[in-house]
């Protein structure tokens, strides 16, 4: 067997992620009888393009996480900050906590840090004078946007190139596929 080029090699293992396992008839992860050779075809090209969403989508993320010098869970809290701001909503450490899923101690260790790189900052709470509000400053709101707010703002423009119908297909297949792969389906979980 003679070996190909490696960069070659991926863009065909790349291309080919959803058609291992789904061929027409029944394997041990899909049942595609009564499927045909074309509709697996197309539902194959249809979960590559899914793949290739989410790696741009991973690689976006990295690029502005990088340029901004962030952990993952930073920009997470970040986003939540700037929505929130968007709303007129105020943020307590709580909210943060609850949002990211971690402990009060950690939320501490993640707001320190966050205001010592100048990302946010802290306010004595307007109606509760005994808590805190969190807000994003102005700068790293601004950058945030810049980066990775712009490109995922693009989004809106393959959506308007759709029509009616295909938008409520594309909303009722993504809502479907969420439902389907939700942990709440997963005995193991």
């Amino acid at each position: 067997m003679e070996k190909s080029n490696s960069a070659e090699a991926n863009t065909r293992i790349s291309e080919n992620l959803y058609r291992v396992g789904m061929r027409a008839g029944s394997s041990d992860l899909v049942d595609a009888s009564g499927v045909a050779p074309e509709a697996m075809a197309e539902i194959a090209e249809l979960m590559n393009s899914l793949a290739k969403l989410r790696e741009a989508e991973k690689r976006l993320s990295d690029a502005s996480r990088a340029y901004m010098k962030l952990s993952e869970q930073d920009m997470r809290a970040l986003h939540y900050l700037i929505v929130a701001k968007r709303q007129g909503e105020i943020v307590t450490p709580g909210m943060i906590a609850a949002h990211l899923e971690i402990s009060a101690a950690s939320t501490t260790k993640l707001l320190n840090r966050l205001e010592r790189e100048g990302h946010i900052v802290r306010h004595v709470h307007p109606r509760d004078r005994r808590a805190l509000m969190i807000e994003v400053t102005p700068k790293t709101e601004a950058s945030a946007k810049q980066t990775v707010g712009k490109q995922q703002a693009r989004r809106f423009y393959a959506a308007a190139r759709l029509t009616s119908e295909e938008r409520a297909a594309v909303t009722r297949f993504l809502t479907d596929m969420a439902n389907e792969i939700s942990l709440t389906r997963a005995d193991w979980a």
